[in-house]
């Protein structure tokens, strides 16, 4: 049976077929031909004006930031749903809590449900241009709602309901929304968090609100409505059980689909917007082609709201396939509660993290011989670089006929720029490629391409999913300074896009990452990524995560502490700080020998589990212009602890 990256290939041009990098190439050379190529291969409708041949009718400037794509073109994400429901059977989503509790979406009931939620929202005043949010756990009601948004030309905004509620309003708060989906709690570590005054909270930050959507989760406690003054409530549960023919709006290819939020970890969060079309050409050339989902397929990454990879994980609707929510912890009561739930949902697609793989290989666990995973064909892991050990691990005790796509993207764009793509070799820590339509380079601070060397990693063409703009950012400042205005040896490069990571490209064109290039390790005039550090140190038996800074100090100082937290029953003794010493100078460098070896409460990350280098760095060399918001970190008790410890450094 032949992938659809197969299919595809097979309708362009001689030369390309059959070769991934010749195809590669093409569709950075000509990328108004391979956007056309797949508008058609995947015969997406138009209801605006003509699509005529030639660039021009795809993109008549090409230059960034301000490229347009698609000038005249009238679309709507959710035709792209409807369209899988009309022709597929089964469930369309599916919601599974830590209890095990399911909620189940069919295929064919998606359109009633999506239809009468979208009429109570616009009898509630919600219209094209209005702004709905979403303050939930990982439930399929997020996605219904989300989709009733669209549907209406409304724009959707999501916080994961782990945020505190100020956390979540200075979000959401930015957007002025017309209305606000919430729940009463949700079940975690086998606990139950109870939301709802925090949901109060958030609805009296919120005075936009003309209308506020409930959902109950079973377990909790009913919502109380008193307070919320005049707005309409909607009962989720009693809207779709009376189904309405969903009525689709038009929209212009760059019509805001949603609102995505920066980390927010040293500043205000930014909002990214992207538009309709872009999002849906990008999302079935990587979702459709790379990752070869289509109808029977099974789709989990295990996400929250506020993670792109919510939005990411709905693409597998636009191909056919049933996505898969997960609201708990992943590693509740153990760390084989992900891989139980592969095998009883059939998963054929898993997206995770390195941490989960990390806590399941530390825990001695064999999925491949304690589930049947025989459906599972691809795994995912994105979030932080995935070590090449971890690769091995899949490939022992996971299955090795299934495939391991380490991707990387960013919220900036929804999307991935390189990873795994069907057909392609795997190499234990590496990316396979970069994805067709991603002009992913390598460059010297003198702007010369690397190749098999360490640099900054840019995008050289652009992207129909780039932002189609910051919220809030009129005159484009903001989003020109995020990305293009950066200054090289050589001065300015006008119409590229600096990613912030370092990355080698390879010769076979596959990428490694090396970890945010503002987080560099400068040991004696040696640059280094903290990912090459995190995977010799992270393969220790007993090490469960590290974290290594480099601090600038007085008169030309540095100090490269490296903080660790252990497994249960291990201590850090001097031998393990010789043999985790003795592992770096041996596997990686001399020269990048952490100073200090010092066991930490926890490590610091954003909510979406990135390691929050850059600002910490800060902290520890006592600079008092570091501005970190703790209500976008995982654990804010942990910034009293590393202050303290950079007080107590003595250069």
């Amino acid at each position: 049976m032949t992938t659809a990256i197969e299919r595809f290939a097979d309708g362009l041009p001689d030369g390309v077929r059959g070769d991934y990098a010749a195809m590669w190439q093409w569709s950075i050379d000509e990328p108004a031909r391979f956007w056309r190529a797949l508008w058609d291969f995947f015969d997406l409708e138009n209801r605006g004006a003509p699509l005529d041949s030639g660039d021009d009718a795809v993109l008549p400037d090409p230059g960034m930031p301000g490229a347009r794509w698609f000038p005249g073109v009238e679309l709507n994400y959710v035709d792209e749903v409807l369209r899988h429901a009309r022709d597929a059977k089964g469930p369309a989503l599916v919601g599974i809590d830590e209890a095990g509790e399911r909620t189940v979406v069919d295929r064919a009931d998606l359109p009633g449900q999506i239809g009468a939620l979208a009429a109570a929202l616009a009898d509630a005043g919600v219209g094209r241009g209005d702004v709905v949010v979403g303050y939930l756990p990982d439930v399929v009601e997020a996605m219904t709602v989300f989709l009733a948004t669209a549907s209406l030309g409304a724009i959707w905004s999501g916080c994961g309901a782990d945020y505190a509620p100020d956390g979540a309003a200075a979000r959401l708060g930015q957007l002025a929304p017309s209305a606000l989906i919430v729940a009463n709690g949700y079940r975690y570590n086998g606990k139950w968090i109870d939301k709802r005054s925090h949901v109060d909270e958030l609805v009296a930050a919120l005075p936009t609100l003309r209308a506020i959507v409930t959902v109950h989760i079973e377990g909790g406690p009913d919502l109380c409505t008193d307070g919320w003054g005049e707005v309409t409530v909607i009962d989720h549960a009693a809207v779709v059980a009376e189904a309405r023919t969903p009525q689709v709006t038009d929209v212009a290819f760059d019509h805001p689909l949603w609102v995505l939020f920066s980390s927010g970890t040293t500043g205000r969060p930014k909002g990214i917007v992207h538009g309709h079309g872009g999002v849906v050409l990008e999302h079935l050339k990587v979702i459709s082609l790379h990752s070869d989902l289509g109808p029977g397929d099974v789709f989990f990454w295990q996400t929250a709201l506020s993670w792109m990879m919510w939005n990411y994980r709905v693409a597998g609707l636009l191909c056919g396939a049933t996505v898969i929510c997960y609201s708990g912890s992943p590693l509740y009561p153990d760390a084989d509660r992900l891989w139980s739930l592969l095998e009883r949902e059939g998963v054929t697609y898993f997206g995770t993290s390195p941490g989960q793989l990390q806590a399941s290989r530390k825990a001695g666990l064999h999925p491949g011989t304690d589930h049947d995973l025989h459906r599972l064909a691809t795994l995912g892991s994105t979030g932080s670089t995935l070590a090449a050990d971890l690769f091995d691990w899949v490939d022992e005790n996971v299955g090795a006929d299934v495939a391991v796509s380490s991707v990387s993207g960013g919220t900036d764009v929804v999307t991935a720029f390189a990873g795994g793509s069907v057909g392609e070799p795997v190499v234990p820590g590496e990316l396979s490629v970069r994805y067709l339509g991603v002009a992913l380079h390598s460059w010297a601070p003198d702007r010369t391409e690397l190749v098999d060397e360490v640099g900054e990693m840019v995008i050289t063409t652009p992207m129909p999913s780039m932002p189609v703009s910051f919220w809030a950012d009129d005159d484009g400042s903001r989003y020109r300074a995020a990305y293009f205005e950066h200054e090289w040896d050589q001065g300015p490069a006008p119409g590229v896009w600096r990613h912030g990571d370092w990355v080698t490209v390879t010769d076979r064109g596959s990428v490694v990452i090396h970890g945010r290039s503002d987080a560099t390790l400068n040991r004696h005039g040696i640059r280094m990524g903290s990912a090459d550090i995190y995977e010799v140190v992270e393969a220790v038996p007993e090490v469960a995560e590290a974290f290594v800074l480099g601090v600038d100090g007085p008169d030309g100082a540095y100090w490269m502490p490296l903080f660790v937290t252990l497994v249960d029953g291990a201590v850090l003794d001097d031998a393990l700080i010789r043999r985790i010493a003795s592992d770096v100078r041996t596997r990686l460098s001399p020269r990048h020998v952490p100073d200090e070896v010092i066991e930490a409460p926890g490590i610091p990350h954003t909510r979406t589990g990135k390691k929050l280098e850059v600002p910490v760095t800060g902290i520890l060399a006592g600079r008092t212009d570091v501005a970190i918001d703790p209500r976008s970190m995982d654990d804010p008790s942990l910034l009293e602890w590393f202050t303290a410890q950079g007080a107590a450094h003595r250069w």
